[in-house]
């Protein structure tokens, strides 16, 4: 398979094929940067690869030559023949077109051996969030993931503390996974062109650090960010704010501070004392 616009345009285009808004279809036409994502991934002959949303098979075709088995789902029914054309050659890759987010991914797994589950994908944006929702709640136990998103939600994604991308959903990706960017990637290498930027990122699953209440940790979190620009004291009102102040000391913080100031390890120590 030839990776360019116009061969990628010309094979659409004979399927009669409509790019579909509300799936956010922007396919990725450039062998470089398919290239790059295969190469940062490391797959070999021992990795199951997860790919959601493979759209017109650009990357399936090359994580098809390194992987033992992909596993794609697809939730457009009319890129059948388009990405069933671009893949034909290989017996290692199954699409289910389905949606992702409605199916029991653990249960379709478990009909594979492999050493290492990957998951490798040019994500739809409008559903990237709850697609890593859906992976960590599921427990589907991944080792690592390389996925390219917005960059704007990929910034929210690797942030740190004291930067304006950090809040609630930073800490709840980075008490699963260690994040990092791997390369930005211009719109202009999309078919068709979307109007934003994006970013391959790394999520390489972590030990997770003890939890004494999961659940009370994540609502912490979610109620320490409720209104960023307000202060733990303000934020915070229903808990028990002279234990929480007492914590804060030792890292030489107070209840003035806001929430975007502490790390993970600062709201794991006061989730488990209070």
């Amino acid at each position: 398979m030839e990776y360019s616009p116009k061969k990628v345009k010309s094979l659409l285009e004979e399927k009669d094929f409509n790019f579909k808004k509300k799936y956010g279809q922007n396919f990725i036409v450039d062998e470089n940067i398919i290239d790059a994502i295969i190469n940062k991934s490391q797959i070999d002959e021992t990795t199951l690869v997860l790919e959601i949303g493979p759209g017109a098979g650009a990357l399936t075709y090359k994580l098809a030559l390194k992987a033992k088995n992909v596993l794609c789902y697809e939730i457009d029914t009319t890129l059948k023949d388009v990405l069933g054309n671009n893949i034909k050659e290989f017996s290692n890759v199954d699409v289910i077109y389905k949606d992702f987010l409605k199916e029991n991914i653990s249960g379709e797994i478990k009909k594979y051996e492999y050493d290492k589950l990957y998951v490798i994908a040019n994500l739809p944006y409008y559903i990237t969030t709850p697609i890593l929702i859906k992976i960590i709640e599921e427990e589907i136990n991944v080792d690592k993931m390389v996925v390219m998103v917005q960059k704007e939600v990929g910034d929210r994604f690797k942030a740190k503390p004291n930067s304006k991308d950090y809040n609630s959903l930073s800490i709840y990706i980075n008490y699963y996974f260690n994040v990092k960017k791997i390369l930005d990637v211009s719109r202009n290498v999309f078919l068709p062109k979307p109007n934003v930027d994006s970013v391959v990122l790394e999520f390489v699953k972590k030990e997770q650090p003890h939890l004494k209440n999961k659940e009370l940790f994540f609502t912490l979190v979610r109620d320490s960010f409720k209104q960023k620009r307000k202060n733990l004291r303000n934020n915070l009102k229903n808990y028990n704010l002279d234990k929480i102040e007492t914590i804060l000391k030792k890292y030489n913080f107070d209840l003035n501070a806001r929430a975007e100031q502490l790390n993970i390890d600062i709201f794991i120590d006061i989730a488990n004392n209070i």
